[in-house]
């Protein structure tokens, strides 16, 4: 499978309990931290849920 490349651009902070919760399950805590994962539908719909805070390399 092919890798996505998921940079966090924006700050978790005063955004919604559940967009806080995405970032954590992504891997990110930090901004400009960038994290790799396998491209799968469950992954992609945590980076539409929160694609406001995402930067995404595919």
């Amino acid at each position: 499978m092919t890798t996505i490349k998921i940079k966090l651009i924006k700050s978790p902070i005063g955004r919604p309990f559940t967009h806080k919760r995405t970032v954590e399950a992504l891997g990110l805590k930090k901004i400009g931290q960038i994290v790799e994962h396998e491209d799968s539908p469950s992954i992609r719909g945590m980076i539409h849920k929160i694609d406001y805070m995402l930067e995404v390399e595919e």
